[in-house]
């Protein structure tokens, strides 16, 4: 009904801009009707699937609740920091994550899902409610049964786990790489060349870690006095 349409172009003005309404939306009631001085004679829809019925009764059918507002990509650090060109499709950010391997296939798109930090600030404002951060899980979790994943990338992974699953090892390992970054990054704070990182720093400068760690942070946070059981 056009009370429904009216409340989704709303929820769509307001997440995308913060506006009241937009001016792009055009309302079709379809041919001319007797007593009509104007319209076509006929009127034809042409409805493009491109992979949307496969989504239909699977992890990803929430996807297609999608009003493409974009409020996903005003929230998410990872689209703000490389932009909507480098995702290399039609739909960046968040959402362009996850349509764009269902619909171009995870094989030549395996690094969108990888490119979240999964905060789940894209799920938290999004309008309609998409859990984006577990779409981007379950694209992971395909690849990796898939075999999709470099094996340069499984051994990083391997490795990290080993080093993730000893306490001491991991704080050792985070307090090197944290002084190696620093010096590198040098007086101005920008790491102009990094190992293994040449995809980023060939085209951008990559921010030095400044002050401390989370785990010295944390370590060194006021311990609140234990309550009276």
């Amino acid at each position: 009904t056009l009370e429904d349409v009216s409340l989704f172009l709303r929820i769509l003005a307001r997440s995308a801009t913060g506006q009241e309404t937009e001016t792009y939306t055009t309302l079709s009631t379809g041919p001319r009707r007797p007593g009509d001085l104007d319209g076509p004679e006929e009127f034809h829809v042409v409805l493009v699937d491109n992979g949307r019925s496969r989504m239909l009764g699977g992890p990803f059918q929430d996807m297609l609740r999608c009003i493409r507002c974009g409020a996903c990509m005003n929230h998410c650090p990872v689209y703000g920091a490389v932009g909507g060109h480098a995702y290399g499709w039609v739909y960046p950010g968040p959402m362009g994550s996850v349509l764009t391997p269902l619909f171009e296939g995870l094989d030549g798109t395996r690094d969108l899902p990888n490119a979240c930090t999964l905060n789940g600030r894209c799920q938290s404002v999004c309008p309609v409610r998409i859990p984006l951060p577990e779409m981007l899980r379950e694209l992971r979790h395909q690849q990796h049964q898939q075999g999709l994943m470099p094996p340069a990338q499984r051994r990083g992974l391997g490795v990290w786990r080993f080093a993730a699953e000893r306490p001491g090892l991991y704080q050792f390992a985070n307090r090197l790489a944290a002084r190696v970054l620093k010096g590198l990054g040098g007086r101005g704070g920008r790491i102009r060349t990094l190992p293994l990182a040449g995809g980023w720093t060939e085209f951008r400068d990559l921010p030095a870690p400044q002050g401390k760690t989370f785990l010295e942070l944390w370590q060194a946070r006021p311990q609140k006095p234990e309550e009276p059981r």
